[in-house]
């Protein structure tokens, strides 16, 4: 079972970091890779168990279920159980913690997936690349030019 984990730090309070990513609706608010979402069934979007439909810049769509979501620890959790890539039994967790010096944020991002032997580190790569460290970046962008 392939895993992988990403993380930075990001230049802004964790309050303001949390707020901008907390709506696990809310993708295409702050990834550039996301363009449009919505949760199904009407369901809230903290509410666990709901899943979100998403199209992502290459047209494909992923629909991700909600499996964990906390505002007093910044965490959420979700599994992809829809994706046009090779892979099954995916988990994800995005975590953000406070770091004091400079009232900074440290951000996490890891997931644990199945996939075919010859496509595991392909899909490893292009997920800790595009989607992990890609949204942190898109993070560190939108607070450096709203500082």
């Amino acid at each position: 079972m392939p895993s992988i984990t990403i993380s930075s730090v990001i230049d802004a309070p964790i309050e303001k970091v949390w707020a901008r990513i907390r709506d696990f609706n809310g993708l295409p608010s702050w990834h550039p890779r996301m363009v449009t979402s919505q949760i199904e069934d009407g369901r809230a979007a903290d509410e666990i168990g709901c899943i979100r439909n998403f199209q992502v810049a290459t047209g494909a769509t992923i629909r991700e279920k909600l499996l964990a979501f906390s505002d007093a620890d910044r965490s959420v959790s979700y599994s992809i159980i829809e994706t046009p890539q090779p892979i099954t039994n995916h988990t994800a967790t995005l975590t953000l913690r406070k770091v004091t010096d400079g009232d900074r944020t440290y951000a996490e991002w890891s997931a644990t997936f199945d996939a075919p032997s010859e496509e595991a580190d392909k899909v490893a790569e292009g997920m800790g690349a595009n989607v992990f460290q890609g949204g942190f970046n898109a993070l560190k962008s939108h607070f450096a030019e709203n500082a």
